[in-house]
């Protein structure tokens, strides 16, 4: 039997595996590839309450470069640094 709080906690994680699986979809089709892209569902200890996580991990420099001038093609605002 499922609590309403272990369903909870499926619901959250479904999400975030969906919104992962979305994101990449929309890299891929940029051509970038973030190879460490994935969910982090976090502590495995059940009484720590922590919602996942969408890992975008590590990349090389040029996927870096890639990633921000996608982001900066598509953002409502230049950002200057």
């Amino acid at each position: 039997m499922t609590t309403p709080e272990q369903q909870s906690a499926d619901d959250e994680i479904e999400d975030a595996e969906a919104v992962c699986d979305e994101l990449e979809d929309v890299l891929t089709v940029l051509g970038i590839k973030l190879p460490s892209l994935c969910v982090d569902i976090g502590p495995s200890a059940p009484f720590v309450a922590c919602p996942p996580l969408v890992e975008l991990g590590r990349c090389n420099v040029e996927t870096a470069r890639a990633l921000a001038a996608a982001l900066r093609g598509s953002a409502a605002v230049e950002v200057t640094r």
